[in-house]
């Protein structure tokens, strides 16, 4: 449908791309990945005819049509309402639907056979084209998105650049074209509506392309791989995870092709310098010149992977209740968004706040931060020092500033060496700390507010979507920075990848309440599912009625209650083993990441069969836990 074919493009002398190819087919669903600036949503522009390239081609087949989402959208404003926005899509039935009405208007005042005749043959033309059910489809998809049924005739000049995107996105995928290109499509959707796009992007009847940092949503969408590197793009035929296996086998073959190579040309080169001199060598000699100069040189693998080597500490750690809040209310106007709610978050606590936008994520979030007036009892726990980490904060920076400087500013007394380490964690090596602030990128601003957050001092963290902006690297680099920072933090994230390697419990506000789940992001998700699922069950028939045996009486209030404490006791005795199963696990892992072990088979052997007997007895901890944790919601309810 679209194939790309050796095209190059350069920005100001440097290439971006340099003969690079790819192939677009009818029902691919593209995930485009590669490090920031590498020039993934410049290869759209180029694909929708924005820029023009320096050689090569693109071809189209002749009934292709691009349908392109772009940041480019966040400043379109109109009076018109969202929906008619989003009916946009349908643009020949509305042309057609405003005709008949305007011969309708006639036919008040003048009737005649030939308006008629007109009217009719526009009808059927309506007909065809699904006018009549444009709407519904309209609305079907805005409110899968996430917009009220009472927000669909609001102007869109009301709503944010966030959920004008949205609008925009709506249209997109009304409008059906052959080839979907989104650019970071879900940095503006919450969870529900990431999930929702996911369903209908998988059923798709086009091609998608999807260029994306959220490797969760690519792992659902997409059947194709194609990373942006070295001014190449290298095709692989599968998700994000597949990409992952396939590049690390790749490049592990590529790796000991290289050392081959280099082995053979110092071997040939000792030849060359041994026997250089002699006569009786000198076609030899001369053979192996010319074999040298004749041999397609295999690259060194460089890795893209970044590790954290530096550790985050603080000074003073927090008492151990960080923060509490009891009977805590909030409203704007008649807008409840919490109302009587109780929480209370712990020193050690990892929460990552979680739902869809809207009820009140951001609003909490400021409330723990003390910067929002509630009604009802909040206490921040004894020596709590906050960071707090949000988007707008990439305004705060000051933009005339290198970003070394920047760091130096933030208070937190370290060396320039150790700043130095800090930015290095975060990408920024040899000359690029001595960059201004104003020519950073979104990401590259997002890491330095990150590092400042960081580096601050603070035991308490509050991240209001912090990788939004980021790569995979850059992502990855914040997960290690927080999996060891011994402090606690709250996140607001819709990235799930990110959640689910980062906290520790799951926070999320229904009914106007702060409800907990005490575990990880995906045993929340199992647990929430098996509830879904639980609810949806169709109902058994009923059973013909038994009378009840006269000697067991129904529990009492007080006999459940005493069961429910027994429970809970139980629970936090599981949890208090499945800590220590982690520990232990931990421990042996470190052990077998020792040269010393690994490299002796018979400690090798003596701690896999310790790391075997953990893990099960870690898998069966959990099982227990989950069942406590069941019974205990079935008797609470």
């Amino acid at each position: 449908m679209i194939s790309i074919s050796n095209i190059s493009y350069f920005i100001g002398g440097r290439p971006l791309y340099e003969d690079a190819s790819m192939f677009i087919r009818p029902d691919d669903k593209i995930g485009l990945i590669g490090l920031n600036g590498r020039g993934k949503s410049t290869l759209l522009k180029i694909i929708n005819g924005d820029l023009s390239i320096n050689s090569g081609s693109i071809s189209k087949a002749k009934d292709c049509t691009i349908g392109f989402l772009n940041q480019d959208l966040l400043s379109y404003q109109t009076e018109d309402a969202i929906l008619t926005v989003a009916m946009e899509a349908f643009k020949e039935a509305v042309d057609t639907q405003r005709q008949i009405e305007k011969i309708l208007h006639k036919l008040e005042t003048e009737y005649s056979d030939d308006l008629v005749d007109k009217l009719t043959k526009l009808q059927e033309k309506f007909e065809h084209l699904d006018g009549y059910t444009m709407q519904a489809k309209a609305e079907e998809v805005l409110e899968g998105i996430g917009f009220t049924t009472k927000d669909l005739h609001r102007p869109l000049r009301e709503f944010s650049g966030g959920w004008r995107m949205r609008v925009m996105l709506a249209k997109l995928l009304l409008e059906k074209p052959s080839c979907l290109m989104l650019d970071e499509p879900t940095n503006h959707l919450d969870l529900p509506s990431i999930e929702w796009v996911e369903n209908y992007l998988r059923s798709y009847e086009g091609a998608v392309v999807i260029v994306s940092h959220d490797r969760t949503f690519l792992d659902n969408v997409i059947t194709k791989t194609v990373e942006v590197t070295n001014q190449q793009l290298v095709t692989y035929e599968g998700n994000y995870s597949f990409y992952l296996e396939e590049k690390e086998l790749r490049e592990e073959i590529q790796t000991n092709a290289y050392e081959n190579q280099q082995a053979k040309i110092r071997q040939t080169e000792r030849f060359i310098e041994r026997f250089r001199s002699k006569a009786t060598k000198a076609r030899q000699v001369q053979s192996r010149v010319k074999a040298l100069e004749r041999m397609d040189m295999i690259n060194e693998v460089v890795s893209d992977a970044a590790t954290v080597n530096f550790k985050f500490t603080f000074n003073q750690p927090s008492g151990r209740h960080v923060v509490t809040m009891k009977d805590i209310s909030k409203a704007y106007g008649s807008l409840q968004i919490l109302k009587h709610t109780t929480a209370t978050i712990e020193r050690g606590d990892k929460i990552a706040l979680i739902g869809a936008n809207g009820k009140g994520k951001s609003t909490l979030l400021r409330i723990i931060a003390n910067t929002e007036p509630v009604e009802g009892e909040r206490t921040i726990g004894y020596n709590v020092i906050y960071g707090f980490f949000a988007q707008h904060q990439l305004e705060s920076l000051h933009v005339d500033n290198e970003i070394l400087d920047e760091l130096k500013q933030s208070g937190s007394n370290k060396t320039e060496q150790e700043l130095r380490s800090v930015l290095g964690c975060f990408l920024f090596s040899d000359e690029d700390v001595f960059k201004k602030i104003k020519v950073l990128s979104g990401g590259e601003k997002s890491r330095v507010a990150l590092a400042k957050t960081l580096i601050s001092e603070a035991n308490f963290l509050l991240l209001d979507e912090p990788t939004n902006h980021l790569d995979f690297i850059s992502e990855n680099i914040l997960i290690q920075a927080l999996q060891q920072y011994q402090g606690s933090f709250v996140v607001v994230s819709h990235n799930r990848h990110f959640v689910s390697q980062v906290a520790n419990k799951i926070w999320y506000i229904e009914n106007h309440e702060v409800k907990e789940y005490p575990g990880t992001y995906d045993e929340y998700e199992y647990w929430r599912k098996s509830t879904e699922q639980a609810v949806t069950k169709p109902e058994a028939p009923p059973k013909k009625q038994q009378p009840a045996p006269v000697n067991k009486p129904a529990p009492s209030n007080q006999q459940n209650d005493k069961k429910i404490k027994v429970l809970n006791s139980e629970i936090k005795k599981a949890e208090e083993r499945i800590i220590k199963l982690e520990d232990e696990k931990k421990q042996i892992e470190d052990q077998l990441a020792k040269p010393e072990v690994y490299s002796d088979f018979s400690k090798l052997g003596e701690y896999q069969q310790q790391f075997e007997k953990v893990q099960n007895s870690l898998t069966a901890e959990n099982q227990k836990w989950e069942a406590l944790l069941t019974e205990l919601e079935a008797l609470k309810n």
